[in-house]
C-alpha cells in the first residue's frame, strides 16, 4: 500500500454515527499539519430510547398465524441521516481535496449517496473509527496509511 500524501490545504473528515471532525492540512506532504476546523455532533440515543413501541405483527393469511416485524433501528437510521449531513457539508466551495476517514457503516452510507460535487473532491477513503483520538493522534495514523 502506498503512503498517504496529505498536500498542503487537504481536508480531512473523520467521522462516526454522531461526529464529525472537520481538519485541514496547513503543512506539508511531507509534515503535515492537522488544525480543527470544526466540529457536527448529534445526539443519537440507542434504539431503545428512541421507540416505545412493541414490534409489529401480520396475520399470514386465513389461518392463526401471525408472524413479528423488525423494529425500527432508529440509531442505525440517524448514523444514516448524520452521513448524509456530512455529505451536504462537503459539497461547499471550502473543501477541494477530501480525505474521509469513517467507520464502515457510515463509510457505506456515504458512498451509496456520494453527490457527485463530493466525489470528485474525494482523494482518498480510510475504513478506520478515530473520532475519539485526539488531532496529533489522527495525524500519526493518517502518516502510517
Amino acid at each position: 500500500m502506498t503512503q498517504l500524501k496529505l498536500k498542503h490545504g487537504t481536508s480531512v473528515v473523520v467521522a462516526d454515527g454522531e461526529k464529525a471532525i472537520f481538519l485541514k492540512n496547513e503543512g506539508d506532504a511531507t509534515y503535515p499539519n492537522l488544525k480543527l476546523v470544526h466540529e457536527m455532533k448529534m445526539e443519537n440515543p440507542p434504539s431503545r430510547d428512541q421507540g416505545t413501541d412493541r414490534p409489529g405483527r401480520f396475520n399470514d393469511g386465513p389461518s392463526v398465524h401471525r408472524s413479528a416485524v423488525d423494529e425500527t433501528d432508529w440509531h442505525r437510521q440517524n448514523k444514516e441521516r448524520f452521513a448524509g449531513e456530512v455529505l451536504e457539508e462537503l459539497k461547499s466551495d471550502d473543501y477541494e481535496r477530501v480525505v474521509l476517514v469513517a467507520g464502515p457503516l457510515v463509510l457505506g452510507e456515504m458512498r451509496k449517496s456520494f453527490p457527485t460535487e463530493v466525489s470528485s473532491k474525494v482523494v482518498a477513503e480510510i475504513t478506520k473509527t478515530l473520532t475519539n483520538h485526539s488531532v496529533p493522534e489522527i495525524e500519526k495514523l493518517l502518516m502510517k496509511e
